[in-house]
């Protein structure tokens, strides 16, 4: 199958006796994944179909959407496993209730630039958060909650909307607790014509039953491998909503804590590369297919040698040409001024170090985009 491009293999399973785009899609849903990632991959731009296509016209996606939706009446879809029942109104670790809310969406021209092209990344951006790091940038919305309640069609519309704007792809920013939400908008947004490579915009903690999920219905992941040091995990991001102990005491023993990030994220990190495989851009310098993963680096001499360990895992357990965007970009927010360690920027030389660790480490497909400290 190496080599084949999708049209190829299309037309090959018609040859096979497929006979029609149900037929295709029974034959595709039950080929080997590489096959199928390996002829994406090799497709002209023109003709790139998103995953989750085979998926909407196999009644699937919708169906995973109402399975996903019914974790949410003892809620289990990220790491933090509450079990509050969020479908009748119960706010777990991350805020969040059932009800959709959405800070806003629109072509953003900040994001990598294999993303970006020249409509920009479709953004959507989701309030809420269960990692709530301590130091988040977007704190007003992913810890504060800032946003308006939206539903399912109107999320749809949004995506409609960003693909008429002449944007790149879809991209569900900090999506995880909404996840169900996207699903069910996604089958309704591609009933009505979306084509954009839908971009899964984490934090990397997820777990694996609602990875299996994703397993065809994501074309790029973008996701932040923010720590490989544990306990930095749990000291930045396990800001607990204000009122937590109050409505839940149990949830702040029980899962407040986020010292399994690296080996959760870890096992994250390896399954997108399994579903998507490497992001390299098409022609058009685009990239519609692949891992694109992300590290934040943070200031300080442990800031440092947590981002050269996350680097190492990934050159150890990675394809050395994964795309990997070193961030250099770190500000103090929200709290951050409360840890002294973290209360500054970064520094030009910290930054360099762990630029020449990733060299050395013999990782390939860097992005470096200057030192922005």
């Amino acid at each position: 199958m190496t080599g084949c491009s999708r049209r190829d293999f299309i037309n090959m399973c018609l040859a096979a006796g497929a006979g029609s785009i149900a037929g295709i899609t029974a034959l595709t849903a039950g080929c080997n994944r590489e096959q199928l990632r390996v002829a994406n991959a090799n497709v002209h731009p023109d003709d790139f179909e998103p995953n989750y296509l085979a998926l909407h016209r196999s009644g699937e996606l919708k169906e995973r959407g109402e399975k996903l939706w019914e974790r949410m009446e003892a809620c289990h879809l990220c790491p933090r496993k509450c079990m509050v029942n969020r479908i009748e109104g119960q706010r777990g670790f991350c805020n969040a209730t059932s009800e959709l809310v959405i800070s806003g969406y629109h072509p953003h021209f900040g994001e990598e630039a294999p993303l970006v092209g020249s409509g920009g990344s479709g953004t959507v951006f989701f309030s809420h958060c269960a990692l709530r790091c301590v130091f988040c940038i977007n704190y007003n919305i992913s810890l504060e909650g800032q946003g308006n309640p939206r539903s399912v069609d109107e999320l749809a519309d949004m995506m409609l909307s960003l693909q008429r704007q002449g944007c790149s792809n879809v991209n569900m920013v900090t999506p995880t607790h909404y996840s169900p939400h996207i699903f069910l908008a996604l089958d309704k947004a591609a009933e009505q014509g979306l084509r954009l490579p839908l971009v899964y915009n984490t934090c990397g903690w997820e777990l694996m039953d609602v990875m299996e999920m994703l397993d065809g219905v994501v074309d790029i992941y973008l996701p932040d491998f923010k720590y490989m040091n544990e306990e930095m995990a749990v000291r930045y991001s396990m800001l607990a909503p204000p009122d937590l102990e109050e409505r839940k005491p149990d949830l702040m023993e029980r899962f407040g804590r986020t010292d399994d990030y690296p080996e959760v994220t870890a096992a994250a990190f390896e399954e997108m590369n399994r579903q998507v495989g490497v992001a390299h851009p098409d022609p058009d310098g685009l990239v519609r297919q692949g891992l694109m993963a992300r590290h934040l680096v943070m200031p300080g001499e442990e800031g440092v040698e947590n981002a050269i360990e996350v680097i190492e895992w990934i050159a150890r357990n990675l394809p050395e040409d994964t795309y990997l965007n070193i961030m250099s970009q770190y500000t103090p927010m929200y709290r951050a001024f409360d840890y002294e360690e973290i209360s500054r920027r970064l520094e030009r030389h910290e930054y360099e170090r762990v630029v020449n660790a990733a060299r050395n480490a013999g990782l390939t497909n860097l992005d470096i985009q200057g030192f922005r400290g």
